[in-house]
C-alpha cells in the first residue's frame, strides 16, 4: 500500500517525520492484519468488535486531554516515542489518532472480503495520517474519500512508494498547485490525468490545445504537457537544492480514455485504458524497498510545501468549555 505522505496542503504526519512514520505505518499494517484475521479464523463478531471500539474510542476530550497539549506544545522538539513523560498506552487511551485499531463493521464470510473490508480502512487511515498531527488537523475535502484513483494508487503501490496527491508548494514564496508525484525507491514519477468521460479519446499535439472526443462532440483541452513540464521543473529544482539525484518520469495517465498522442516526446510517457493496467501491474511488482535518496527527494518536497490547518488543542479547549 503506497504511503499518502501529502495531500493538497493539508498538515501530514510524514512532515513531523518522514524516517518514522513510513516503517511505523508498516509495522501497523502488518500487525492490525494479523490480529483481525486471527480474530476471524476464531470466529470473533467482528461487528460486535466494532461497536465496542467505536464506544471506546469516541470520547469527548477530557482535562487531562487539554492539558497533556499545553504541556507537550512547550516542547521545541516533539516527538511522541516511549521515552515521553506519558505512556504510548496511556496516549491511546485518551486519543486514538497516533494508532490504528482495525474493526470491521460487517462479518465477512471469505478471506477476500476481510481483506476487502480490512484495505478499505486502511484506506481511511491513510487520509486521517495525511491530515491530521497530534497537535493540528485540516478540513479534509469529502470528495478524496471517494477518489477512485487515489484510492487505487494507495491500495494497490507497494509499502515502499511515497505519494504527493496534487500538493500545493512554493515557489519563490507563491504557492503552485501540482499534479501527482510518485516516488518509487528509485524513480519519481510526475504524473498528470486526464480523466473526464469515460471513453473519451485525447488527440495530442505540439500545440497549446489538444482536442477531447467524445461521442459526437469534440472540444479543445489545454495540453497537459504544459502543466508536466512545470511540475518536472518545479520538482527538478527541489532536487537540485537538496542534492538528489533521481530520475524524473514524466507520465500522461488517462485510466478510463484514450491517448493519441503521434508525436510523443521522448521524455514522456502515455498511459491510457489499453496500457493502465499493464503499466500499474509493473510498478506493483518493484520488490526494491525504501532507499535513502528517496526519502531526500521526499523531504526536499515537503520542505517547500503549504499546510493549511487549525490546531487541535482549540477544539479540546471548546469542548470542555462547553461541559
Amino acid at each position: 500500500m503506497a504511503q499518502l505522505v501529502k495531500l493538497a496542503d493539508y498538515v501530514s504526519r510524514y512532515e513531523n517525520d518522514l524516517t518514522r512514520y513510513p516503517t511505523q505505518f508498516i509495522r501497523l499494517k502488518r500487525y492490525q492484519w494479523k490480529r483481525i484475521k486471527n480474530q476471524w479464523e476464531h470466529g470473533v463478531d467482528l461487528h460486535a468488535e466494532t461497536a465496542t471500539a467505536f464506544s471506546e474510542n469516541v470520547q469527548v476530550p477530557s482535562k487531562w486531554y487539554t492539558g497533556l497539549f499545553r504541556k507537550w506544545r512547550k516542547k521545541t522538539d516533539v516527538e511522541w516515542t516511549h521515552e515521553s513523560a506519558i505512556s504510548e498506552e496511556e496516549v491511546e487511551d485518551q486519543e486514538d489518532d497516533m494508532g490504528f485499531q482495525a474493526s470491521i463493521a460487517s462479518q465477512p464470510t471469505t478471506i477476500e472480503q476481510l481483506k476487502k473490508a480490512y484495505r478499505d480502512q486502511l484506506f481511511q487511515f491513510q487520509l486521517k495520517w495525511a491530515s491530521s498531527t497530534l497537535y493540528d488537523r485540516s478540513r479534509v475535502d469529502p470528495k478524496y474519500f471517494t477518489d477512485p484513483l487515489l484510492k487505487q494508487l494507495t491500495l494497490r503501490l507497494p509499502d515502499s512508494f511515497l505519494l504527493f496527491y496534487y500538493p500545493i508548494v512554493k515557489v519563490n514564496k507563491a504557492p503552485v498547485e501540482l499534479d501527482i508525484i510518485l516516488l518509487a525507491p528509485t524513480t519519481c514519477y510526475c504524473i498528470t490525468v486526464l480523466e473526464d468521460e469515460r471513453m473519451a479519446a485525447y488527440i495530442g499535439s505540439g500545440e497549446r490545445f489538444w482536442s477531447k472526443r467524445f461521442g459526437e462532440e469534440e472540444v479543445k483541452v489545454l495540453n497537459p504537457t504544459i502543466a508536466l513540464s512545470r511540475m518536472e521543473k518545479v520538482v527538478s529544482s527541489f532536487f537540485r537544492a537538496a542534492k538528489v539525484e533521481m530520475p524524473i518520469r514524466k507520465l500522461i495517465v488517462s485510466r478510463n480514455g484514450y491517448i493519441d498522442y503521434p508525436g510523443t516526446p521522448f521524455e514522456v510517457t502515455t498511459v491510457d485504458r489499453k496500457t493502465y493496467e499493464q503499466w500499474l501491474s509493473k510498478l506493483c511488482s518493484n520488490p526494491s524497498p525504501m532507499k535513502h535518496t528517496q526519502f531526500k527527494a521526499a523531504q526536499s518536497i515537503l520542505d517547500h510545501a503549504q499546510t493549511t490547518a487549525m490546531s487541535r488543542l482549540f477544539d479540546a479547549e471548546e469542548v470542555v468549555e462547553e461541559q
